[in-house]
């Protein structure tokens, strides 16, 4: 507790704000690109003490945010079969689908089950020979290697009633493809620091160069992002496009080899859709060929189900950083934490969720 109760210092938060303020001349605009930095951004009210004219926009980074709604409807469609048990971290329970989600699924009679670990639905399979069972694997680069490394173990041990519906996304892609769209604000990136302690920096650079947009990996606690920002604002004020790295006690340059060697063995890059954003050339992983068959989708045949998104909600917009959440005229009154109409309202890194819960309900609230 100690540990992180010295990356929340007020003292030295305020000296960090200080040298933000005293280096700012400008407005600048940086989205922080991971949905946990947005929480902690919104919970300690830190882009409500930058400096005027320095604007957090809040980017794609919530996994649970960007699945596409047709595959929560494949997700919907397996876990309601007979004889399958249908497991899932808990956040993706309450993601609304085109007409239900998980729970309603459960409540109506399917095996829905909240495990904490991917070798948890692995176990169950081997438990239950006569059951399939299905993780729904999601996540960027973070989550990857832990599913990968159980399909590998799925593999090895013969356990054939085993397999993961799969949508991992890859973060650089999406940078990419923000900095491409014709209504792109974005001046510079905090990166995600948990997706470099996997993959490594490596990527980065050629984007900063490309783009011209400095990027700072960072962590989540509050003087870890003061510190990202800091950093920012300088290479802004000074011309600068680089990488650097703020989060050297979780990062380094070349990542986590094993993972690295284990996900290129597992999966291969794929086009992606995000929700609410659209299909990112390469921007996913799928199964390579040598692990097709754990592949959820082949084995269900749920590819051709036909989806339908909300008209009220405005998720995809607050995903590209186009408009904050209290911004949509949904916010707090159709959509709400018990009803929502989108996942950024429900996923614990949701962008929604955070204003919600903190009370970000008024646009005078805004920065």
């Amino acid at each position: 507790m100690k540990y992180l109760e010295e990356f929340s210092d007020p003292a030295l938060a305020g000296k960090l704000l200080d040298q933000i303020h005293a280096t700012a001349t400008r407005p600048w605009a940086m989205m922080e690109v991971c949905g946990g930095q947005t929480h902690s951004i919104i919970r300690h009210g830190i882009d409500q003490l930058l400096p005027d004219g320095i604007e957090m926009i809040h980017g794609p980074g919530c996994p649970v945010c960007v699945t596409p709604l047709e595959i929560i409807d494949r997700a919907l469609a397996i876990a309601a079969r007979p004889g399958v048990v249908f497991c899932s971290f808990g956040d993706m329970l309450r993601v609304p689908g085109s007409s239900q989600d998980l729970f309603s699924v459960k409540s109506a009679g399917g095996d829905v089950r909240v495990v904490y670990s991917p070798l948890d639905a692995l176990n169950l399979a081997r438990e239950n020979p006569d059951r399939e069972v299905v993780f729904f694997g999601i996540g960027f680069e973070t989550t990857a290697p832990a599913n990968a490394m159980t399909v590998y173990q799925a593999k090895r041990l013969g356990v054939r009633n085993f397999s993961l519906l799969i949508s991992h996304v890859l973060v650089p892609p999406a940078i990419a493809a923000i900095m491409e769209s014709p209504t792109c604000r974005v001046q510079a990136f905090l990166a995600a620091g948990h997706v470099c302690s996997v993959m490594g920096t490596s990527e980065y650079p050629p984007l900063a160069e490309k783009y011209r947009v400095p990027v700072v990996v960072t962590g989540f606690e509050p003087l870890d992002i003061l510190e990202g920002i800091r950093r920012t604002v300088l290479q802004l004020e000074q011309g600068r496009h680089e990488l650097e790295n703020a989060y050297p006690r979780a990062v380094r340059d070349e990542g986590n080899l094993p993972a690295m060697e284990m996900l290129r063995d597992v999966f291969e890059v794929t086009d992606r859709t995000w929700r609410g954003i659209g299909m990112i050339p390469r921007s996913g992983w799928r199964l390579s060929e040598a692990y097709a068959d754990f592949d959820a989708e082949r084995r269900f045949e749920v590819t051709g189900i036909r989806t339908a998104e909300s008209s009220l909600c405005r998720s995809g917009e607050v995903l590209q950083g186009l408009i904050k959440p209290h911004e949509c005229a949904a916010f707090g009154k159709e959509c709400t934490p018990r009803s929502p109409l989108g996942a950024t309202m429900v996923s614990s890194e949701g962008a929604c969720a955070a204003y919600h819960a903190y009370r970000r309900l008024e646009l005078v609230d805004a920065k």
